[in-house]
């Protein structure tokens, strides 16, 4: 299905005022973008629209430099959504749009999304080469009729607030940093698998989650975090590594839920990450990584008890 197509099936019942990105996270940057789009909207009796895609425009321009999503397309229209946006449409980038050019890219959202505004951040251009600057896009809303704003980006602490600063907060472990630029818990959903129970024999039987390669993981260690299954919430203590101790193979993400009772195989698990306890680390038998395991689960209880 082309663009036209896609676009065809949107067609909202008014005109509409636009952004349009990937907003990969839906962070506190995006979320403040988002919020300006509301208002004007709602300023103008206008219908407040985000246009996103499928993917990022890197892994079709790039595709030897995949970036890691910090919310896979599901969630990221999901979060989108809980902002109160009017209309959150999805459109497949792929070589095609690369090609289109800025003009070409514009002239379809005057067409079917009746477009009468759009706000975009400082760096924001589209189309063919990103040739669709500031510059251009106000000379093209001159001769198209439509409005154009530019929204400066947020900063937090003197940091400006990017999928990219979050990214390399994750890297390093910082998930108390993570919360306060992405305004919400970190997160990673996941189907458990079966693999070789060995957290049972230890006496602290683990969910061992099958996550998406496309979605970013946070460093290697172990945290608190809350896992919800099937409606309920759990807290948990979550080791993401190789398993120094064992077998040293693969990175794994895998979750022990307190007090839960029942079978997890085939169930889908929601992890949200609360606080870095320490680095994954190598113990000279299986004693010690029990008893430190009984030391991580402790503090988890404690820390979680007073949130």
């Amino acid at each position: 299905m082309g663009i036209e197509e896609e676009l065809i099936k949107l067609a909202p019942p008014k005109e509409t005022i636009l952004t349009v990105g990937v907003f990969d996270g839906v962070h506190m940057g995006h979320r403040h973008l988002l919020e300006i789009v509301k208002q004007r909207a709602h300023q103008k009796k206008l219908l407040s629209g985000v246009i996103t895609f499928d993917r990022h425009p890197q892994s079709v321009l790039q595709p030897h430099s995949q970036l890691p999503y910090l919310s896979l397309l599901e969630e990221r229209v999901k979060l989108l959504q809980e902002t109160g946006i009017d209309l959150v449409s999805v459109l497949s980038f792929t070589p095609a749009v690369a090609l289109l050019s800025a003009r070409e890219f514009i002239s379809l959202l005057k067409k079917y999304l009746k477009m009468r505004g759009l706000i975009v951040g400082p760096d924001f251009a589209l189309g063919r080469e990103r040739e669709g600057d500031i510059g251009l896009l106000r000379s093209l809303g001159q001769e198209f009729s439509f409005s154009v704003e530019v929204v400066q980006t947020l900063s937090i602490d003197g940091e400006i607030v990017s999928s990219t600063s979050i990214r390399q907060a994750l890297a390093k472990g910082g998930i108390n940093k993570v919360e306060t630029l992405m305004g919400r818990h970190f997160y990673l959903i996941g189907e458990v698998i079966t693999t070789d129970k060995r957290g049972r024999i230890l006496g602290f039987p683990t969910a061992n989650l099958k996550i998406p390669r496309e979605q970013i993981l946070p460093a290697n260690g172990v945290y608190v975090t809350i896992a919800q299954v099937e409606g309920g919430k759990f807290a948990a203590a979550t080791n993401i590594g190789t398993r120094p101790t064992f077998d040293n193979k693969g990175k794994m993400v895998e979750t022990h839920l307190l007090n839960y009772k029942g079978h997890l195989y085939g169930k889908k698990i929601k992890l949200e990450f609360i606080q870095r306890l320490r680095d994954e680390q190598y113990f000279a038998s299986v004693e010690e990584l029990k008893t430190q395991i009984k030391k991580d689960v402790e503090k988890t209880k404690t820390i979680l008890a007073t949130k």
